[in-house]
């Protein structure tokens, strides 16, 4: 459930009357017009949706969306005067969950917070699955996990994994093939006890490859999105 925005924009009259019509609507709305506050009230204040603007008098909005995007999967949709194909393609793979074009309707940018509602629901049934998955064992080749008793064996020698290690693991085995973004990650296996700006991330899958030897090469870096599990060989 959408309640807290963190809008970014810094043209007072159209801030004004947006914050406005959003607070109508029901949500608490957060305003700034600078990045650098952006970024501070978005730690700080862990809003459930940023509305950010592509134009700010200090840092862009697009680089404050990469920053958000290290650590944190908060929806954001992008507003802007930009109306070109290739900056709005830009802005979605940078991470923007959506983007709209000024002028709009605040009728229309309600609408799709709503949208963007609907989806999170999805997201959190998939990822309560995620943190709470089968005990089922699962192999590949000579590698058996086994979720019941927290074993990892490569042909016959057990392998020591922490926790997280265990988690990870199991996690790209039960969806071999499937890319999982970094905000993912952290979401489902720290939760809410996640550093921000840490690389546990990258540690965690560094300190797995290592672990499972061969198997370790099929952990694959999908650039600019995440890490995936290849199945085949």
């Amino acid at each position: 459930m959408i309640s807290k925005i963190l809008f970014v924009e810094d043209t007072v009259a159209l801030a004004n009357i947006v914050k406005q019509e959003l607070q109508t609507a029901g949500f608490s709305v957060l305003h700034t017009a600078s990045g650098r506050e952006a970024l501070r009230l978005h730690a700080d204040e862990k809003p459930d949706l940023v509305i950010l603007d592509w134009m700010l008098p200090d840092i862009d909005g697009l680089n404050v969306l990469r920053t958000i995007r290290q650590n944190a999967a908060t929806p954001v949709i992008m507003v802007t005067a930009k109306s070109e194909e290739i900056d709005k393609i830009l802005g979605l793979e940078i991470g923007a969950d959506d983007y709209i074009t000024k002028p709009f309707s605040v009728r229309e940018l309600v609408a799709r917070i709503h949208a963007i509602e609907r989806r999170i629901e999805s997201v959190n049934l998939q990822l309560e699955e995620d943190r709470n998955p089968q005990e089922t064992p699962i192999t590949l080749d000579s590698l058996r996990l086994d979720p019941a008793n927290h074993q990892v064996r490569i042909d016959t020698k057990e392998i020591a994994l922490s926790r997280t290690e265990f988690t990870l693991l199991h996690l790209f085995l039960r969806n071999p093939n499937r890319v999982f973004n970094r905000a993912y990650l952290i979401e489902t296996i720290w939760k809410e006890n996640y550093i921000e700006g840490d690389r546990s991330v990258d540690n965690l899958i560094l300190r797995l490859r290592k672990k499972i030897g061969t198997y370790g090469d099929r952990i694959e870096t999908v650039w600019g999105v995440g890490y995936r599990f290849r199945w085949t060989s």
